[in-house]
């Protein structure tokens, strides 16, 4: 593969799951938002452990235990090279929701007071933003929102004029958005928040396979990341967090694994990043993680980004062309992802249409509420692509919303 290409045809055939048809059509699957697809590779790399090396890890000193500690562990190192972090920043977790969850239970619990206010952008998925709430509720401090534009950008200059004010101890705010594929400019938000002593929570969960995350470059506090809109497997995630702050806090979760002595007068807790991995771990998503890091590596994620916005932004011409539909998210700079309504239409009609026609789109407010409530609309239908498509997938999905427009009319 030259350097700055992708060849998609080779790509494609690594991901079983998309040689399928569905209604009678090749599958077009355009709901990569949601959860991507999985390559042989992920797939045989989870297979192998739980065929050879099926233990727990940490406490076992038979050779299984000791093999599949040291696969977890070289998946946090793996991880942690990729993000620009050291292993002992990188906290497994069961994806971006508990990641978001640890750090306000954690953090917010033992530095939010009264008095105090966490700002979250309008634009925010409900779980960077429910967790805050609730913490609020225990601790008396207030949760604010990050005005967005019609193009859902952030407004900058009213982050800048709200962090003034002093009290603004947390910001949140996520790398892309699931709604209108906007990248954010986290490093310039930390910049402004740090100015003002707040630490900065960002949620990674679109950009982490569209998008060099790089924790260094970022300088945001928290990270929270997930494997399965990467081309991991479900029910694995991490945390990053910076090691200062995490060294302070207490746990999450208590329970086996994460503890150094335990009598019934008192528990000492281990060091980061165990302190935070009470129990089990799922070690096959850890692997599986790690795996899906050397796919993306493999690819190039710049080259899979520049791909998939091409696809995005050709999808976004022609339907624009299709009488009554409306495109939502015109941000200056964008991952492949387009949100669109249709007239007549409600976006769950539009998905059930599509899946006649074998296109996977997802529909709904996408877990963005107050987002759905700013731009003055319940739902939309999403089509978000990943390095595996192409541009008959592209072709599809406009010939099915054609094919829902004449239904509809």
């Amino acid at each position: 593969m030259e350097p700055g290409t992708l060849d998609v045809s080779s790509t494609r055939s690594e991901f079983p799951a998309l040689h399928q048809s569905v209604a009678g059509s090749p599958l077009t699957y355009l709901d990569n938002s949601a959860t991507t697809q999985r390559p042989q590779s992920v797939l045989d790399a989870v297979n192998a452990f739980y065929s050879h090396d099926n233990a727990n890890v940490h406490r076992g000193d038979h050779q299984l235990s000791q093999r599949a500690t040291e696969a977890y562990e070289n998946a946090r190192k793996t991880l942690a090279a990729w993000l620009n972090a050291t292993p002992e920043e990188v906290v497994f977790t069961k994806g971006c929701t508990e990641a978001l969850n640890l750090v306000a239970a954690a953090w917010g619990g033992t530095n939010l007071r009264p008095g105090d206010t966490v700002l979250v952008s309008t634009m925010e998925h409900h779980s960077n933003l429910v967790p805050w709430q609730q913490i609020a509720g225990l601790t008396g401090a207030a949760v604010e929102p990050i005005p967005v534009s019609d193009s859902i950008e952030l407004d900058l200059e009213a982050l800048k004029s709200r962090l003034a004010k002093g009290d603004v101890r947390a910001v949140a705010v996520k790398a892309v958005c699931n709604v209108g594929g906007t990248i954010n400019p986290v490093a310039e938000v930390a910049r402004l928040a740090h100015a003002h002593g707040a630490v900065v929570v960002v949620d990674a969960a679109q950009a982490l396979a569209h998008e060099q995350v790089d924790v260094q470059a970022w300088d945001a506090d928290f990270v929270a990341l997930t494997a399965h809109k990467a081309y991991g497997p479900m029910g694995i995630g991490a945390l990053y967090g910076k090691s200062s702050l995490l060294a302070a806090m207490p746990p999450y979760q208590t329970g086996g694994g994460m503890v150094r002595g335990v009598s019934f007068e008192k528990t000492n807790f281990a060091d980061p990043p165990e302190r935070f991995e009470a129990g089990t771990p799922n070690v096959a998503g850890a692997i599986g993680f790690a795996e899906a890091v050397r796919f993306l590596q493999k690819v190039g994620v710049e080259n899979a980004a520049r791909h998939e916005t091409c696809l995005a932004r050709r999808a976004e011409e022609l339907l624009e062309e299709v009488p009554g539909l409306k495109v939502y998210g015109k941000a200056q700079h964008k991952a492949g992802i387009v949100s669109f309504t249709l007239d007549a239409a409600h976006p769950h009609d539009v998905g059930t249409v599509l899946n006649e026609y074998g296109v996977a789109v997802r529909t709904g407010h996408h877990c963005c509420m107050p987002l759905m409530k700013r731009l003055g609309i319940a739902a939309t239908t999403r089509a978000s692509f990943a390095c595996y498509n192409n541009d008959e997938d592209v072709e599809r999905l406009v010939q099915a919303v054609h094919k829902a427009k004449e239904l509809f009319s």
